[in-house]
């Protein structure tokens, strides 16, 4: 318990942050206050600035107007005299050029549009644009001379860069038009006759089209304009023109405020690295923590981890095991990390299976969907490991290495084999299973030959007792052995379909063994009264083993002749059909029995699963894995005349 004069830290802690914050505040506040007065200052600054700009542009345009008025008034006294003389026509010109108005040429014309006068006296097409032969068709002249006053033209381009316009001034004597007065601007030389000095010093001044296009400008190229301009319409002459002024960046030398500025900026630049720096001390903190973290968790899953995990740097060199693996093989890390090729875990009599497929890992070919290698515990004992192999990437993207993991797959393989040798057991079962089934008839088979054999071995005895001659005895003894070579066929298929043997895949004639399977089969056939239907082709021949194809013939038909028990005679029918499609054999064997039932269909060919109330459900499931350990298929489907039909389709053997 805490002594009672303590103040509470909470409390303690909000004061000392307060006493922190309040400096801080008070210098964000003087940055703000002088920041503040600066911008009130610039503020203040571009509104003068403006209105200076306007009361500028204003002037220069009623000083353009007085120009262009005076100009129409004096083309407008053009004295008949002077139209009809040319000198003094020429004096009259250079007097109007000599006032700085921007005219570069005058003309006079008659009341057809007929040129009379000109100064300069050249007329080039090229920089004239509505004074030549076309003039009665243009709009300007047609105007002045109907309206009765000054009428100008739209702006129009002359060379490349230049352009002009006109203005058309009607002459009247005695009430009646009596000419045209047409003066030529050129709008370069207008902003440089008009335009003043001190003007052009402060703005780039410009002369738009009425589609925003620049006309002609007066400005310094030496100098930056900014981005504020005025704009105000040049009338006259009308048509779209306007006069736009933008003025010159000039940079204020206000030495206080440079200086309030730089202190500003160094005191801002003074807390922006005190919090940078505290954000970055902060940051790298919860970095390191966030590290740890993640540190501990990454280990805290590797060690809870089964799959051996082992990184290797480009050199082959271990750099990293995590426990799994050390487990797995027996070696610690300690004594791995930094271990090359061989490795203490290669297994002696596979050292260059080993070493190979390492080589082909470092050099980026290994298999993308993993390999298995046996390696060597501590112990000595050899176990089989399935590896995955994965580059691996650095912090800055770089290979640095290889990643593997690795899972024991030794009692996977060892439980594999064991079931192999349980199927082959189970299959052997099986045969011996049919076999005590067909007891009764192979023991009908047998003795008829016995019978027969006996027979012929007693007349023999007793021709031989009455001294009779050898060609009498002979032909008995002839059918003796006729008759057991049968009974000994009859034992030998028994056996070779008893006998456990391993799996031998050879030529065979399918129609062979047929025949085969139909010969022990031939008496329960004959006591059931089946009728048997036989369209084989000659000569079918697949590649497999003949005692597992025999075995599954017999017992498809075992499976027919038992489904039939309860048919009429006269639909105990078997029919067996073989010929060949798309590189298969396919045999079909139909019999006019009870059916599958649709419940059993799903099940049938599952183990342990028998529609025979004394079946032990075996015999579908190994004749099933039989086919297609032939990289074959077997199937059922119902017999349209009652009962069903299975399928088995086998690879053709190759020619």
């Amino acid at each position: 318990m805490k002594p009672p004069t303590q103040a509470p830290l909470p409390e303690r802690t909000s004061r000392w942050r307060w006493l922190w914050i309040l400096p801080r505040l008070a210098f964000i506040l003087f940055v703000g206050g002088v920041a503040l007065l600066l911008w009130m200052s610039d503020r203040a600054d571009k509104e003068e600035r403006r209105t200076t700009l306007i009361s500028d542009i204003l002037w220069l345009e009623q000083n353009l107007r007085f120009h262009l008025t005076r100009n129409e008034e004096l083309l407008g006294r053009i004295d008949l005299v002077h139209t009809s003389d040319g000198k003094a026509f020429e004096t009259f010109a250079r007097t109007l050029f000599g006032f700085e108005s921007g005219l570069r040429q005058v003309i006079w014309l008659d009341p057809e549009g007929k040129i009379i006068q000109a100064h300069p006296a050249a007329m080039d097409p090229n920089l004239v644009g509505e004074a030549i032969e076309a003039m009665p068709s243009r709009q300007s002249f047609r105007l002045a001379r109907s309206l009765g006053k000054a009428v100008y033209s739209a702006a129009y381009p002359f060379f490349t860069n230049d352009w002009q316009f006109e203005v058309h001034v009607p002459v009247s004597r005695e009430g009646r038009v009596v000419g045209v007065a047409v003066g030529i601007y050129r709008v370069r030389d207008i902003l440089g006759d008009s335009v003043p000095w001190w003007l052009a010093e402060r703005y780039r001044i410009s002369i738009v089209g009425d589609s925003g296009k620049i006309l002609g400008t007066r400005s310094k190229i030496e100098s930056a304009v900014t981005d504020e301009g005025y704009q105000v319409a040049f009338d006259p002459p009308g048509w779209g023109l306007a006069l736009h002024a933008v003025p010159y960046h000039a940079p204020r030398p206000l030495a206080s405020i440079l200086l309030s500025t730089s202190l500003v900026i160094l005191a801002m630049i003074v807390l922006g690295s005190l919090w940078i720096l505290r954000r970055h001390v902060l940051r790298r903190q919860a970095v390191e923590e966030q590290l740890r973290q993640e540190h501990a968790f990454r280990k805290a899953m590797e060690d809870s981890l089964d799959t051996g995990m082992r990184a290797r740097n480009l050199d082959g060199e271990i750099i990293y095991v995590n426990p799994a693996f050390c487990r797995m093989i027996g070696w610690s890390a300690s004594e791995l990390i930094g271990r090359r090729p061989p490795m203490p875990y290669w297994v002696d009599d596979y050292l260059d299976e080993t070493r190979a497929i390492h080589d082909r890992v470092l050099a980026g070919e290994g298999p993308g969907e993993g390999f298995e290698l046996k390696f060597k515990r501590r112990s000595g004992e050899i176990i089989d490991v399935l590896i995955h192999e994965a580059p691996l990437i650095d912090a800055r993207g770089q290979h640095s290495g290889w990643m593997g993991s690795m899972v024991d797959i030794t009692e996977r393989k060892q439980a594999a084999e064991r079931a192999r040798q349980q199927q082959d057991r189970l299959q052997s079962t099986a045969r011996l299973v049919a076999v005590g089934e067909m007891a009764s008839s192979i023991a009908h088979e047998l003795n008829q030959p016995l019978a027969a054999i006996s027979s012929y071995c007693t007349g023999a005895s007793n021709l031989l007792r009455n001294h009779a001659p050898a060609t009498d005895v002979l032909p008995a003894l002839d059918k003796a052995v006729e008759q057991a070579w049968r009974a000994g066929q009859v034992i030998r298929r028994i056996y070779s379909l008893v006998r456990p043997s391993e799996a031998r895949f050879e030529k065979i004639i399918l129609g062979e063994r047929i025949d085969a399977a139909l010969g022990l089969l031939d008496a329960d056939i004959r006591r059931n009264g089946i009728r048997m239907t036989l369209d084989l082709l000659d000569h079918v021949a697949v590649e497999g083993d003949p005692v597992l194809i025999e075995q599954v013939l017999f017992n498809l038909l075992r499976n027919a002749i038992d489904s039939m028990q309860d048919s009429g005679p006269e639909l105990r029918q078997i029919s067996i059909g073989l010929n060949c499609a798309e590189g298969y054999a396919r045999l079909t064997i139909s019999d006019r029995g009870c059916g599958i039932d649709p419940g059993a269909a799903d099940k049938l060919f599952d183990p342990l699963f028998s529609t025979k109330a004394e079946g032990m459900g075996m015999g579908l499931a190994i004749c099933r894995s039989i086919v297609e350990n032939h990289r074959g298929r077997l199937s059922f489907e119902s017999n349209p005349g009652g009962g069903t039909t299975f399928r088995i389709l086998l690879p053709l053997a190759m020619q």
